[in-house]
């Protein structure tokens, strides 16, 4: 078995206490923390050792792995006054797989040459699930040489990788299928709310476009959730919010309106108005969904 590196993984919510069981799972020595010590637990009990701070993590590191909820906690973990970068040796790896939008990506690619670090901008597409399988898609770009490196850890996470080209190329890609996605939310709910409306059974629709070439399994998996009006979380709204925004901030940067993200960043503040920010992205059915 070729040696594996030693990972500082920054962030064990959701997505990285999955990235961080299978990281474990493939060899990897993970060294994990998490503002909230407890929620970092159950990587501990899988073999990993949880540190108290970022730098803690990250000394002996060789390479950094970020699943972190914005900019922002990315920004703190990393340059910090315990942040990461300090305990980073110079040609260290700092993997960053959070999504955190275009402008952080761009600044902090620049932070990563001032200390002598690689980034990789690698955010994945999936969710609760498919990071608890090892299942996640990489989008994955930066230095080849350090993505050469990745490529075990690549292949720990996920279960495809889309390498996509200089550092940068893959957040740019991640907002553009997250838009994607979220425009299925924002329609699907629509659409379960006029089926209960015209009094037709929202199961008919979803059963009368499955395998066809208008049906597909996401909508199969957020309309079951909107139709039994239970939204356990997969992936929040409030982070659904957040990469609306991130792309409606890019495309304005571009010279591009974004309409029909608009119409979603409004459902979404409502929905968090409401109290769903912490349940699934489906919850925003609720704020469309007939008034019983």
């Amino acid at each position: 078995m070729p040696e594996r590196e030693t990972i500082a993984l920054l962030g064990t919510g959701t997505m990285g206490t999955g990235m961080g069981r299978n990281l474990l799972a493939a060899g990897f020595p993970v060294r994990a923390w998490n503002r909230t010590f407890a929620r970092a637990a159950p990587l501990a009990e899988a073999g990993a050792t949880v540190l108290e701070s970022p730098a803690a993590a990250a000394t002996g590191a060789s390479v950094v792995l970020t699943s972190l909820s914005d900019g922002a906690a990315v920004e703190a973990a990393m340059n910090g006054p315990d942040g990461a970068l300090k305990a980073l040796g110079e040609g260290s790896v700092w993997l960053q797989s959070s999504t955190i939008g275009v402008a952080d990506t761009e600044r902090f690619a620049g932070l990563a040459r001032d200390h002598g670090v690689e980034l990789v901008d690698a955010p994945v597409l999936g969710s609760k699930v498919p990071a608890e399988r090892g299942e996640l898609t990489v989008l994955a770009s930066g230095p080849e040489r350090a993505g050469e490196r990745c490529k075990l850890i690549f292949d720990a996470i996920g279960s495809r990788t889309i390498w996509t080209g200089e550092a940068g190329a893959g957040t740019r890609l991640k907002l553009v299928v997250n838009t994607w996605v979220n425009g299925m939310v924002g329609v699907l709910a629509e659409t379960i709310a006029l089926a209960r409306a015209l009094d037709i059974d929202p199961e008919l629709f979803l059963t009368t476009i499955e395998g066809s070439p208008q049906g597909s399994p996401y909508a199969r998996m957020k309309g079951d959730l909107m139709i039994q009006r239970k939204y356990p979380t997969a992936f929040s709204a409030a982070l659904a919010a957040k990469d609306v925004r991130l792309a409606r901030e890019a495309a304005s940067a571009n010279g591009v309106d974004l309409p029909i993200s608009g119409a979603l960043a409004n459902l979404y503040r409502q929905a968090i108005e409401r109290g769903l920010g912490d349940e699934d992205n489906s919850a925003i059915h609720e704020v469309v969904a007939p008034r019983d």
